[in-house]
């Protein structure tokens, strides 16, 4: 039997319940795959409105939309994955920051893209909305890591 890219995707296809290992690691969930065409600059674009986290302090949940925006390398995340990744922060303590940046932190430590922008526009509460947006760029965090190497 020949053996599939799909083969290796873990969640693609199975019943979508997270472990108690997988909800205190949202990071192990991420699957990804060979990018089909990695010679060529393209935006992959991924929004996901239905995120929810918890307020750390009052335990209140907050919603937001995740925005995701990259330019692959090697790498592109599957989508369902992606969407359990994000169901794992359903029951977190966290602060927008904390979710904005830790997202991009795991995404940008699976795939290594080109660039990665991770854009949070969280509800309303308590009379403000707040919108959160982390960038990566493999070229300047390269860059700054060769600098640091001398």
């Amino acid at each position: 039997m020949t053996k599939t890219p799909a083969d290796s995707l873990t969640h693609l296809g199975q019943k979508s319940i997270l472990t108690d290992a997988q909800t205190a690691d949202p990071r192990s969930i991420l699957d990804s795959f060979q990018n089909p065409n990695p010679s060529r600059d393209y935006e992959i674009k991924f929004v996901f409105p239905e995120f929810t986290s918890l307020c750390p302090v009052t335990g209140q949940p907050d919603f937001a939309t995740i925005t995701l925006i990259y330019v692959p390398d090697r790498l592109c995340v599957e989508m369902k994955s992606l969407k359990l990744y994000y169901f794992a922060y359903r029951n977190k303590g966290i602060f927008y920051e904390g979710v904005v940046n830790t997202i991009l932190d795991d995404l940008a430590a699976l795939l290594k893209p080109r660039s990665m922008t991770v854009i949070g526009e969280f509800a309303v509460r308590g009379g403000t909305a707040g919108t959160v947006t982390a960038r990566y760029d493999q070229a300047r965090y390269t860059g700054a890591r060769m600098e640091e190497g001398r």
